[in-house]
């Protein structure tokens, strides 16, 4: 199959092609939420109590996920940084510690969980008449957690060995299964809630079976032995780095349903209860997920096409995907309002308990009014997802958690205590009308900035250097804070010692190679952009990208590197310079204004902002705190001794040490 050009094919070419395998995953993702609850909501006389049984149990269940999630999208992400840097062992025990640190800690979740049953059904707000079925349901799912564990927290491995198909195959297997297995225990097997549960742990133990083995026969470039299953305490930490997004998302979803659960538990309406709208908002909720999820699984789609064009500064294709994916989200938002609104009975009857009146009128006011925000929901995540694609993972961040959590919670708490458990119902409405206006706030400031001319900094004027080779071989490494003016000492430095000086000649070198353009490198450097849960993140593959270069420079000649980790990247080396230059803040931000012409107004902001970014980024690839001089062979105030004098300071030590 011919590569499709993300930087000239029409884009709603390029958008249908990504995003349909993306769509159906996360479809496929949606079924095992919700396939339980639409036969087990049909059991004669009890399907609303095991509906609400669920969904006391569900959130359980999304924190086994997130464990998953944490380590397997850790530890896939630790492994392609370690084969990307020539370092097999290392990635052969990236994903050896993520399978012990899955095994242990999904095996710790179910001795808590069996232990615990009543406390956790307690919090998550069980009610009397769903107890007894909450209880069945959970002792079964419970068991059920070291193969989910295999299912999920292994599949982002196997996507990152290169094989995505094989990944889908696998999760749409055991959902398939879920859905055969379903009512044949359930109904036939006369097993009821339990019989559901039953039959979700064979389709998780069906997506194990075909995921391990993957693993041992079918893997193509990692291997797991012995000594790639002991555990390190620095790999360990590092993959929880790397997957501590993933933990996030998940724990904002388990917040939201406890508080709606045992909000609903505290109010017991004197008509409907607690049981009908504790089953009701249960089955909206995961109605709700699976239209969010083909939003989500168009916005993953648009994600390459949209990093791709930021970074060649084709700012026109750039508008032109967002307003494709903005308008297919818009089409999804439209239909599913117009079925919540006026087809919601349909609905209503595919999870069962039709002849129930109390039942019947509350799932319509939640559907009509609890989903009544839907459209506006759609474009606030696909326009989350836009802004990480962009590379700002902070708004990207912000913007998901607002709606999820810092709207959504307070106003369900302040409308269901002043109006009951209809009135919390609009909150979501409430929740979604503020997310939106940020959305449009953040997006409408992320286009500004991709509009905007970069600043180009004066240090940068090349220059014709004599480069003459030294006497001995010399690496220096310069880490330096924002407007300290590092790269000067180090330009100074490379003229003064006849050595090559190493900035933006790495940009150069690695567009290249043909796989990034030159406007993509400089808006990506030293910030995480993350495209979608389990695939490759940009800022990855540019940092092994660049490690390459900088590997391979070092090799062939002496040479000054400015930033990019390389002190951390070239540690092994015994020629080595380690030096690490840092300023007065104020200093800081009078170069900025002078040089990088920065509103006067903005200077300070950015440079500790940019100072925070280069932190993060250093953290984020060697594990290690940027300002901790340890990492250093030499650590100089610039503001002490002057731009020149700093640099004469670094070379004479230089000289006296190597005979230069």
């Amino acid at each position: 199959m011919k590569e499709l050009n993300l930087g000239k094919e029409k884009v709603g070419k390029l958008l249908l092609n990504f995003a349909i395998p993306c769509v159906i995953s996360m479809l496929v993702a949606s079924l095992y939420n919700i396939v339980d609850q639409i036969y087990i909501g049909h059991i004669q006389d009890i399907g609303v109590f095991c509906n609400a049984a669920t969904n006391v149990v569900y959130p359980l269940t999304l924190i086994a996920l997130a464990i998953c999630l944490l380590i397997g999208d850790g530890s896939a992400s630790l492994y392609s940084l370690s084969l990307g840097e020539g370092k097999k062992d290392k990635a052969n025990k990236s994903i050896g510690n993520g399978i012990v640190m899955q095994i242990i800690s999904l095996t710790i979740l179910t001795i808590i969980s069996l232990l615990f049953k009543n406390q956790i059904l307690n919090l998550f707000g069980v009610t009397n008449e769903s107890y007894k079925y909450a209880y069945d349901y959970l002792s079964v799912i419970v068991l059920g957690f070291p193969v989910y564990m295999f299912g999920q927290g292994l599949n982002s491995a196997i996507r990152a060995d290169g094989s995505p198909k094989y990944a889908m195959f696998a999760t749409t297997i055991g959902a398939i299964a879920n859905i055969i297995l379903d009512p044949i225990f359930i109904f036939t097997l006369n097993q009821g809630i339990k019989g559901a549960a039953v039959a979700t742990v064979i389709g998780e133990a069906m997506t194990a079976i075909l995921t391990i083995y993957y693993i041992l026969f079918k893997s193509k470039t990692f291997k797991i032995t012995k000594e790639s299953l002991k555990l390190d305490k620095n790999i360990v930490k590092k993959i929880s780095n790397l997957g501590i997004a993933s933990l996030i998302t998940q724990l904002a979803i388990v917040i939201i349903i406890a508080v709606a659960n045992n909000l609903v538990k505290y109010l017991n309406d004197p008509y409907y209860g607690d049981t009908i709208p504790l089953a009701v908002i249960g089955i909206v909720m995961k109605v709700f997920g699976i239209v969010v999820s083909i939003c989500i699984g168009i916005s993953l789609g648009g994600q390459p096409i949209v990093g791709y064009n930021v970074g060649s500064g084709n700012f026109d294709r750039v508008k032109e995907t967002l307003k494709d994916i903005l308008l297919s989200c818009s089409i999804v938002g439209i239909v599913a309002t117009i079925i919540f609104e006026f087809f919601s009975d349909f609905i209503i009857v595919i999870f069962g308990n039709s002849d129930n009146a109390a039942y019947v009128n509350y799932a319509r006011l939640c559907f009509r009014i609890y989903l009544g925000g839907i459209f506006l929901t759609c474009l606030v995540k696909s326009i989350t997802i836009f802004l990480q694609s962009c590379g700002e993972s902070k708004e990207s961040t912000l913007l998901s958690l607002s709606r999820d959590v810092l709207f959504f919670v307070p106003a369900i708490m302040l409308f269901g205590l002043l109006f009951g458990v209809v009135g919390m119902l609009y909150s979501a409405l409430i929740a979604d009308i503020l997310s939106a206006i940020l959305a449009y706030y953040l997006l409408h400031k992320q286009m500004l900035k991709l509009s905007a001319s970069n600043v180009k900094d004066i240090y940068l004027n090349e220059e014709n250097i004599n480069y003459d080779k030294p006497n001995k071989h010399v690496v220096i490494a310069i880490s330096r804070e924002y407007g300290s003016g590092g790269r000067y000492v180090g330009k100074l430095l490379a003229q003064d010692l006849h050595i090559k000086l190493y900035d933006k000649e790495i940009i150069k070198l690695l567009v290249e190679t043909g796989n990034f353009s030159e406007n993509f490198v400089e808006n990506s450097e030293e910030t995480k952009t993350m495209i979608g849960g389990n695939e490759y993140n940009v800022a990855d593959k540019l940092f092994l990208a660049e490690s390459k270069i900088i590997k391979k420079v070092a090799n062939e000649d002496s040479c000054i590197i400015i930033g990019r980790c390389a002190d951390y990247i070239l540690k092994d080396r015994k020629d080595i310079y380690k030096i690490f230059l840092y300023s007065d803040i104020d200093s800081e931000t009078k170069r900025v204004i002078k040089y990088y012409k920065v509103n006067r107004k903005n200077a300070y902001e950015e440079v500790i902002n940019t100072n925070k970014e280069r932190a993060k980024y250093y953290y984020n690839y060697t594990g290690n705190n940027w300002h901790d001089f340890n990492n250093y062979d030499l650590v100089l105030n610039v503001d002490k001794f002057g731009i020149e004098k700093a640099a004469d300071i670094i070379k004479s030590i230089i000289e006296k040490n190597n005979n230069l």
